[in-house]
């Protein structure tokens, strides 16, 4: 993805002051006001007002988008090797970024909904993200430093490359796959349900029933919280997490886990090996349930040179 970015920037720098269009400081509300641009500077202008129109940079190629405001339906579908810096789109700003390719956008406020859907090679950082339906079947997202308020984010995407992402909403990441999430803050319920060959690292995950029914997930140094996570999943790992309030985990799961806090309740785990330091209620009520539960304080992730814990003790 970082290839397809300076793709992208080169692209527009090919272009040349000399033959790239500037426009600065203008005001478009009609239908398809730039269509078909090829190698365009938009800078300070606004898009909106009664004429209401849509589509403003429909079927564009090589657009540079700087300190802009949109009030205006679907401006950039169809678009190929976008640069949108320093811009707002509101709540009527809906469905922004659809079926387009190779795109940065950097400190912009995106507002609407379903404002980013079916693109590819997608970077952004430092971005605020208020947007239910945000990024379904994206195909390859970098994402730095933003925060996200959103229900059903990123459904069936692949190729995601997050760092420091705040995320609160419902329903995230459901179908993602072959991702990597890293030092990020997750508020949200059934969260990567299905996903299949995600990693996250160095992050906090809030929220009830995470991550049922996926294949190859992997959590490490994660804290985990809330109820009746990390059930029904297949080649499940766990690298040292924390897991707190967290009931009845791993039912029927295929999985290895290291938990470095006590566990509420653990309910029939499929296969492989559970190690916690300690845990309230073990479940083994199903036949074929063969997953084992290993007891070892050493793990308790409290201590760090400290003094034992009461539990630990």
């Amino acid at each position: 993805m970082a290839g397809s970015r300076a793709k992208t920037r080169e692209s527009i720098q090919r272009k040349g002051l000399a033959t790239m269009q500037t426009i600065t400081g203008k005001t478009f509300d009609e239908e398809r006001a730039l269509y078909g641009a090829d190698g365009l500077m938009v800078k300070s202008c606004r898009f909106d007002g009664p004429a209401d129109g849509e589509s403003a940079f429909k079927e564009g190629r090589d657009v540079s988008v700087e300190d802009c405001f949109f009030n205006l339906r679907y401006p950039f579908w169809h678009d190929e090797g976008l640069i949108i810096t320093g811009s707002e789109m509101t709540k009527l700003c809906r469905a922004a970024l659809w079926y387009s390719h190779d795109i940065a956008i950097s400190d912009t406020k995106l507002h609407g909904i379903k404002a980013l859907r079916e693109c590819g090679n997608v970077r952004m950082r430092g971005c605020d993200i208020i947007s239910p339906e945000f990024g379904w079947s994206v195909r390859g997202i970098e994402m730095e430093d933003c925060t996200v308020q959103s229900e059903y984010f990123m459904m069936r995407s692949d190729r995601l490359a997050f760092r420091n992402v705040r995320m609160k909403g419902k329903y995230s990441f459901q179908y993602i796959s072959d991702s990597v999430l890293e030092g990020c803050a997750f508020d949200t319920k059934d969260a990567f349900w299905h996903a299949k060959n995600v990693t996250v690292r160095n992050s906090v995950v809030k929220g009830e029933y995470l991550a049922w029914y996926s294949e190859n997930v992997t959590f490490e140094n994660c804290k985990i919280i809330g109820t009746q996570p990390l059930c029904y999943c297949k080649n499940l790992k766990l690298i040292r997490c924390e897991m707190i309030d967290t009931d009845l985990c791993f039912e029927r799961s295929e999985v290895e886990a290291t938990v470095t806090t006590p566990v509420v309740s653990i309910k029939n785990p499929l296969s492989g090996h559970i190690y916690v330091p300690e845990v309230g209620a073990l479940i083994q009520d199903m036949g074929g349930a063969k997953g084992e539960v290993i007891l070892d304080r050493q793990l308790c992730a409290s201590h760090d040179d400290k003094p034992r814990c009461a539990h630990c003790a």
